[in-house]
């Protein structure tokens, strides 16, 4: 079996520029949360959109501490970290009733991680058929809601938890 490729440069802005400070940092920081689609703050973790997603609700769950390995997480840290990946599942099932989710974390430049320097995990809503040709095609990825009523509906639901 020969492996297929599948080339997507137009990502490539995401990982080759790196960044001159740390957004988890800097956003959490601001105390703009709406502005900066931080839509839950926890006791260590936060909870915000990504302002680049994947699919409509990308989320991503990051510690307050600027830390970059897993290793590095507090068992406090790490058990909130899996609260609140759990609490955006709901939220997202409730918000917008995915099929399904891919849960992930990038570990380094290698591994795609487009801020290296502070871990976060990744929550991407799926559904059967939410891949087609535009990306491919067009170079374009074709986002149903914009990231302002995606924040004001997953906000609603999350504080329901």
């Amino acid at each position: 079996m020969v492996l297929k490729i599948l080339w997507a440069p137009w990502r490539a802005k995401y990982v080759e520029k790196p960044a001159e400070n740390c957004i988890f940092c800097d956003k959490i920081r601001e105390n703009k949360d709406e502005e900066n689609l931080i839509v839950l703050r926890g006791r260590r973790v936060f909870i915000m959109l990504n302002r680049y997603p994947y699919n409509t609700g990308h989320l991503m769950v990051a510690p307050y501490r600027h830390i970059a390995d897993m290793e590095e997480l507090s068992e406090d840290e790490a058990m909130e970290i899996f609260k609140l990946l759990t609490e955006s599942i709901k939220a997202l099932k409730n918000t917008f009733k995915p099929d399904g989710f891919n849960i992930g974390v990038n570990l380094g430049r290698a591994a795609g991680a487009g801020v290296e320097g502070h871990i976060h995990f990744h929550v991407v809503p799926r559904w059967l058929g939410d891949t087609n040709f535009m990306p491919v095609i067009s170079h374009t990825k074709v986002m149903p809601i914009s990231l302002e009523e995606v924040y004001t509906k997953i906000k609603k639901s999350i504080k329901s938890f």
